[in-house]
């Protein structure tokens, strides 16, 4: 990935986005936002139906991730895909089928600036989109300044040259340095998929509510973004992995909020190939291999997979990896048996001990504690993974102001482990289509909180009096708080 910090001064000050959302459920008016959006040069393209992403945000980088389109959207006619479909019609092309997003050759620029600075604008080189990453760029910025709000623009033109052809404006803030006292809030989310969302037009309804309800600095995405083995239609090439992307995000509400919020992305089995997939499984056409490389080209990550951000004197969260480095999941328990990797393990025994942040949160894409459903056998809540799980579950029950956030769950809880005291925040699936799997007749002991619903949680942590405090809330796909737990830190 190119670092691109040879930034020229722009000669006119750049507006600065606002936080506009979606809210009505209307195709026409959907359809006008992207419009007065993206459309900068009439009818000339190329676009960008897939809206960009903002990823990696730290003290002082931040990833941008761009594509070019051949339409402005994706196409709300064509062909429908049959429930059954592995691969394309006979005769058809991606672009023949309903909500497609076709890539486009030529090149995008970015434009940054923080906003309250505007004469500090810098306007990176043109640099031309990679056809074998699905027509997408990623460019780093660095050299930013902690805690600080920055606007974006991104401009495509065609790799002939001349002006542009589409622009978004976008904006992030960076996190607040180490020693930095300064209030912080996230959102984390997991379990979406195109057919399950519950605005058809305009997407999942967590997002609008995300941004109305919380503003969050930053959301973190669990995994089990889309799926590739579900119908409509199985995933199994290469090119019906890269549709699936393109459909999804091509949604509203998902350009909308992706522009201005900053994300960490999480990958699962679903992301990747299939149900439970293990290093060395296939999909159809697709390797393990290559389905990692579609992951990667898809979002705006970083080089490793696992990976930890400090958000001021309070916060500091670990991101980690739950696929790459696992044993499979019929192999005997015991030390050898892994789900995390010995290296990925050791790297978090580490770093989480030695931090002095008041409050640390472990982001899990599954999870720890559990309880789980007694047939599932391939996370740390499952008897087949005891021996890592009691591991982890007794370091992290035994660390002071840690908690544990995972996805993958279709529901909501808060879990206590009876044992160790760890402490497990499930975020639930995004949208109430979603939910399910599991039964409120389930409940257990270890559950202090359980809703068979959709949603998305919320942290928050900030000072009270000068005392660190953290809150963390469960709300429904609306945006309205189910369940609520705040503490404060423990010296």
């Amino acid at each position: 990935m190119p670092n691109l910090n040879d930034g020229v001064p722009i000669g006119e000050e750049a507006p600065l986005p606002m936080r506009n959302f979606i809210t009505t459920a209307t195709f026409y008016l959907s359809i006008t936002l992207f419009v007065a959006l993206l459309n900068t040069n009439g009818d000339e393209g190329p676009f960008m139906a897939s809206g960009i992403k903002i990823g990696e945000v730290d003290q002082t980088s931040a990833i941008i991730w761009a594509r070019l389109t051949e339409n402005e959207n994706y196409r709300l006619d064509g062909r429908e895909w049959e429930k059954d479909d592995e691969a394309l019609p006979a005769g058809l092309s991606i672009g023949d089928m309903q909500y497609s997003a076709v890539g486009s050759e030529g090149d995008i620029r970015i434009s940054y600036w923080p906003t309250q600075s505007p004469s500090k604008a810098a306007s990176l080189q043109w640099m031309p989109v990679n056809p074998k990453a699905n027509f997408s760029v990623k460019y780093k910025l660095e050299n930013l300044v902690p805690n600080t709000e920055y606007a974006l623009r991104i401009e495509g033109r065609p790799n002939a040259g001349g002006s542009s052809s589409v622009e978004i404006s976008g904006s992030f803030k960076t996190a607040p340095s180490r020693d930095e006292v300064a209030p912080v809030k996230f959102v984390l989310v997991t379990c979406h998929d195109f057919p399950r969302r519950d605005d058809l037009i305009n997407g999942h309804y967590i997002y609008p509510s995300m941004l109305d309800r919380v503003d969050p600095d930053f959301l973190v995405h669990a995994g089990d973004i889309e799926y590739y083995d579900k119908p409509g239609p199985w995933a199994k090439t290469e090119a019906l992995a890269y549709y699936k992307w393109d459909r999804l995000f091509g949604l509203p509400n998902f350009r909308e909020f992706y522009r201005q919020i900053p994300s960490y992305f999480m990958k699962d089995d679903h992301d990747l190939l299939k149900n439970d997939s293990v290093p060395g499984d296939t999909y159809g056409e697709l390797t393990w291999d290559r389905g990692i490389e579609i992951f990667n080209e898809t979002f705006p990550m970083g080089e490793l997979p696992y990976r930890s951000v400090r958000w001021g004197k309070d916060l500091q969260i670990w991101l980690m990896e739950s696929r790459e480095y696992r044993s499979a999941n019929n192999s005997p328990d015991g030390p050898d048996k892994t789900i995390w990797g010995k290296v990925q393990k050791e790297w978090f025994f580490d770093t989480f001990a030695n931090s002095d942040a008041t409050f640390r949160i472990v982001i899990n894409p599954n999870p720890i504690v559990g309880p789980d459903r007694e047939k599932k056998k391939d996370n740390h809540a499952n008897s087949n993974f005891t021996y890592e799980g009691d591991e982890l579950r007794a370091f992290i029950g035994s660390q002071k102001n840690a908690f544990i956030l995972n996805g993958d769950r279709h529901w909501q809880y808060v879990s206590v482990d009876e044992k160790t005291g760890a402490r497990e925040y499930s975020c639930g699936a995004g949208s109430d289509i979603h939910a399910g799997g599991f039964k409120q007749s389930l409940r257990s002991s270890k559950h202090r909180f359980l809703r068979i619903k959709g949603g998305f949680l919320s942290v928050t942590v900030e000072r009270d009096s000068g005392s660190p405090r953290i809150s963390l809330r469960h709300h429904d796909v609306h945006g309205d708080v189910v369940n609520e737990d705040i503490f404060l830190s423990k010296n």
